[in-house]
């Protein structure tokens, strides 16, 4: 029993490390999109939801990672409760990001044709 214990303490000591580091990278991620966005706002850059968008995404990508992370943790079914909700927003979250992704980039093909088509034309 004294091994099983003792490893239960490890793999609870890796994942809360791993979790603070996926947790801190998902943050890093989102404040450097948010601060690359306030840049290309004040550039006027037309890809400035896109790539904020796929910042945002990304940051939330690292964040549902130490969610998942957390569950191998978990101990009681409270807490299960909790993170799969939290699982659940991150993931929807996620989800409408790359929507909006695929959206702005529909919209940029458009406009790069529509650009394309009146060079031809001129």
């Amino acid at each position: 029993m004294e091994l099983y214990d003792l490893l239960e303490q490890l793999l609870t000591h890796v994942v809360d490390i791993a979790i603070l580091v996926f947790e801190f990278v998902g943050v890093f991620v989102i404040i450097i999109s948010g601060c690359r966005g306030i840049l290309d706002y004040v550039k006027r850059n037309p890809q400035i939801r896109l790539n904020l968008a796929t910042g945002m995404a990304l940051g939330l990508e690292f964040k549902l990672g130490s969610e998942i992370l957390r569950t191998v943790i978990v101990r009681q079914l409270s807490e299960v409760a909790v993170v799969a909700a939290i699982i659940a927003l991150r993931a929807a979250l996620t989800f409408l990001i790359h929507w909006e992704i695929k959206v702005e980039k529909t919209d940029a093909d458009a406009a790069a044709e529509i650009r394309s088509a009146r060079t031809k034309q001129s």
